[in-house]
Order: structure tokens, then C-alpha cells, then sequence
């Protein structure tokens, strides 16, 4: 008798730490459905103004809108305009795609972003773009399906960033025109390449900077093996080893907001024709967004005042 109730106790337990697990995960068929369409060759790599372009954002803010997110912009649309430095054109109504949650124990904003432009047409090649940044903008979607069910502490604030391709503007005109006081952010949430690496490790880069967030990431990776999370590529004066303005983040950080880059490091993919879906790497893509995820839920708690 003692036996049978040791061992339906330990069933217990393994079964809770499962659905405990299980509870932790976003949807993953979805993640993959994503990135699959915002890479496919129909969004033509996702240059701002082109069609491609304008099919992404329909389809980012018809999920924001299925989800039951608000926004602080008409239509989940923040619309821009910039020069880029490289050509001289000026690009009217570019776009950032915003929604939001709000908390349900403090008006602090945590801040989910990744940019959905990419190169479009170089020459005779057209350069899609899944790893970058296809792979970030899915993980976004993905993360605020997960909050839209599971209601976070803090307010959370979900974009799709435009034209960082073309010197992180869509990162710009969002801090120039942030809805909110820049003091109510208590962490900025960049990802940027996440779908794959050979190595098996997604970086957190940006605790040299702000110490105080580590210790939440350490916890969440501790066992866990599939991604490795490293740290680094944040250290001023190590040069191209730096990541700290390398993307949309950079913005936040110049403006004193601490932020976290996931990212993984260049592969020979990056800026090709050969960055498409069939490339990434799916069971990668998903437990680095489960462990984003994970990290998500402990800044949710962590940094409450």
C-alpha cells in the first residue's frame, strides 16, 4: 500500500512539473506558422514601403487585433517618416506596429520588440530574411499570445519595429514618441536572430551594463541546456564584439533604459539570399523563445517596485 502511494505520488509530481512546464511554453505551431509566412517569398524580405512590407504589418495587427490587444496608436500604428543616409530617399509612413497589455499590479512597463524589415531585392536575389529578423518579430507575436491569456503584473508593450535595417528608425521615431514617460520602462525586450545557431547558445547581452537584471536570467537558465544562455558582447571598447548599439535596443539604452538583446551570433546566412525558413533551425527556435519567455515571467516579478 505504502508503495503504491509512494509511487502515485512521484507520477504526481513528475505530471505537475510537466503542465508546469507545458504552462511556460508559447504556442509553437504558431511561432513556426509565422515565420514561415513573414519569410516567405510572397513579403518580398519586408522592405519598408514595399508590398511585402505592407502585407507583414496587415498581418501583425490582425493578430494584435485577435488577440484582444490595445494601443496607444490608431489602428496599432505608430506611422513615420525618415531619410535614409545611404540613398538619400526620404520614406514616407513607415510604420511600427504597436500593442498592449496592460499590468495588473503596477503602471511599470515592460517593453517586447523586434524589427520585421529586412533587405527585399538586392540585384537579381531577394533576401527574405527568416533568422533577421522574421525569427524576432514571430517571437514577439508569440510572446503576447502568451500574456494576452496569462496577465502580467506589468504593463507590457508589444512592437514590431520598421526600417532598422535602414539605421534603427523605426527604434527612433518609438523612443521620440513614446506614450508614455521613458522612466516607466523598466526593462527593454529586444530580439533580433533567435531561430538558429550551431553552437546551441542565444546571448543575453546587456547585464554588463545593467547588473541588477542578471541575476533573474541566471536563475532561468540554471539546468537548462537547450539553448545554452551566455552573457557577453557587451563590454565597451572590445569593439565589433560589442552588440550594445548594435540594434534596435540601442535607442532604449542611449536614453537610460535598461535593456536585454537576445541574439545569437553572425552565421554565414546573415544579409544572403540563403537566410530563408527552410535554414532556421525549428526545435532551437522554439526553446529560445520558451527560455525568452521564461525570463519575461521572472522580470515580471522580479522588478516590480
Amino acid at each position: 500500500m505504502h508503495k503504491r502511494l509512494a509511487f502515485c505520488f512521484i507520477v504526481l509530481v513528475c505530471w505537475s512539473f510537466s503542465f508546469a512546464a507545458q504552462a511556460q511554453q508559447v504556442d509553437h505551431d504558431q511561432l513556426i506558422a509565422d515565420i514561415k509566412y513573414l519569410a516567405s517569398e510572397e513579403l518580398e524580405g519586408r522592405k519598408p514601403l514595399s508590398e511585402g512590407s505592407l502585407k507583414a504589418r496587415k498581418y501583425i495587427k490582425e493578430r494584435f487585433q485577435s488577440l484582444g490587444l490595445t494601443s496607444q496608436y490608431t489602428d496599432y500604428t505608430q506611422y513615420f517618416d525618415f531619410t535614409n543616409r545611404r540613398d538619400g530617399r526620404t520614406y514616407q509612413k513607415a510604420a511600427n506596429i504597436v500593442g498592449f497589455i496592460p499590468g495588473t499590479e503596477t503602471e511599470k512597463i515592460i517593453v517586447i520588440m523586434g524589427h520585421y524589415d529586412h533587405l527585399g531585392q538586392r540585384g537579381e536575389e531577394m533576401i527574405l530574411g527568416a533568422d533577421d529578423n522574421a525569427s524576432g518579430t514571430a517571437a514577439m507575436m508569440a510572446l503576447a499570445g502568451y500574456f494576452a491569456k496569462n496577465k502580467p503584473k506589468h504593463s507590457m508593450m508589444f512592437v514590431a519595429l520598421d526600417a532598422e535595417e535602414m539605421g534603427m528608425q523605426g527604434a527612433r521615431a518609438l523612443v521620440a514618441d513614446f506614450p508614455f514617460p521613458l522612466e516607466q520602462v523598466r526593462v527593454n525586450i529586444n530580439m533580433d536572430m533567435v531561430s538558429r545557431n550551431d553552437d546551441n547558445e542565444l546571448y543575453a547581452v546587456g547585464t554588463h551594463h545593467y547588473p541588477f537584471l542578471k541575476p533573474s536570467l541566471e536563475r532561468v537558465a540554471e539546468g537548462r541546456l537547450f539553448p545554452k544562455l551566455m552573457f557577453g558582447h557587451d563590454v565597451p571598447g572590445s569593439g565589433s564584439q560589442d552588440w550594445t548599439n548594435a540594434s534596435d535596443h540601442a535607442q532604449f539604452h542611449q536614453k537610460g533604459v535598461p535593456f536585454i538583446y537576445f541574439g545569437v551570433e553572425d552565421h554565414p546566412d546573415y544579409h544572403t539570399a540563403r537566410d530563408i525558413f527552410e535554414n532556421i533551425q525549428p526545435e532551437f527556435f522554439k526553446a529560445a523563445v520558451d527560455l525568452i519567455l521564461a525570463s519575461l515571467i521572472a522580470f515580471d516579478s522580479d522588478l516590480l517596485d
